[in-house]
């Protein structure tokens, strides 16, 4: 199974942190191939084969994945055991041998490991998630469990690009004006998703040398990744996930 690393997280050792590709799995149709959603439509007993495809290469078993309901809001909770986390967007833990993981097909996942505290965390950032706080508050929930946002590092995956990211005035007015630009032949505003989780984890105290963002966006790359919105809809979720081993 391919997956784009979270290479200084996974550097730190005893750490497994990165954010699937669409390849490698057995789902078929606009779902093609590692589906990892329940929610998108697709079998559920495909999806489930492509979580363990993705888990036990990494060293976990299905019955070890811990996975937030995703409901778009700024909520964070602290894990201590496996299964579904609902309504919540965004999971921490200070237990190992629990695989946090959260889909997307557009937003971002933001991969957090304190490596000297070990505490890891992984939140879900679309829109909504980003300009109401959650990467902040993510980082709070593991500062309530020992961590310092200086011994933070973090990984923003592939999502939306600023290009392709158009956005209307009532989402344009939530976010710093030094994130949103007016696409110079369209008129459009647009947003720069990672620049704004970039500045975010500034401002709650990680050091921007230890910000891994990756480059590529999925609504322009739907070979390589599911896009909700270059898709219409139809069709999966990737998978970002992060957790410790002993």
């Amino acid at each position: 199974m391919n997956y784009e690393r979270a290479q200084q997280i996974e550097a730190l050792g005893g750490i497994v942190a990165g954010f699937t590709t669409r390849s490698g799995g057995v789902s078929t149709g606009p779902f093609a191939s590692l589906n990892l959603s329940f929610s998108s439509g697709d079998s559920r007993a495909v999806v489930t084969e492509n979580r363990r495809i993705l888990a036990e290469p990494l060293g976990f078993s299905l019955d070890q994945i811990a996975i937030a309901g995703l409901v778009h809001s700024s909520r964070v909770a602290v894990v201590t055991e496996p299964g579904l986390v609902a309504d919540v967007d965004a999971l921490v833990t200070a237990k190992s041998d629990i695989l946090l993981c959260l889909t997307a097909a557009d937003c971002a996942i933001v991969l957090l490991a304190d490596a000297e505290s070990r505490i890891v965390g992984a939140c879900h950032a679309g829109w909504r998630g980003a300009a109401g706080g959650i990467v902040g508050a993510t980082i709070a929930e593991m500062q309530s469990l020992g961590t310092a946002p200086a011994a933070i590092h973090a990984f923003i995956s592939p999502c939306i690009s600023t290009e392709s990211f158009e956005v209307g005035p009532e989402v344009a007015v939530q976010f710093d004006a030094d994130f949103v630009f007016t696409h110079s032949s369209s008129g459009k505003q647009h947003v720069d998703l990672k620049g704004a989780i970039t500045r975010q984890l500034v401002t709650a105290g990680v050091n921007d040398e230890l910000i891994e963002v990756h480059p590529e966006c999925t609504f322009r790359n739907t070979r390589k990744y599911f896009s909700y919105r270059a898709e219409k809809a139809n069709t999966g979720r990737m998978m970002g996930f992060i957790g410790m081993r002993d």
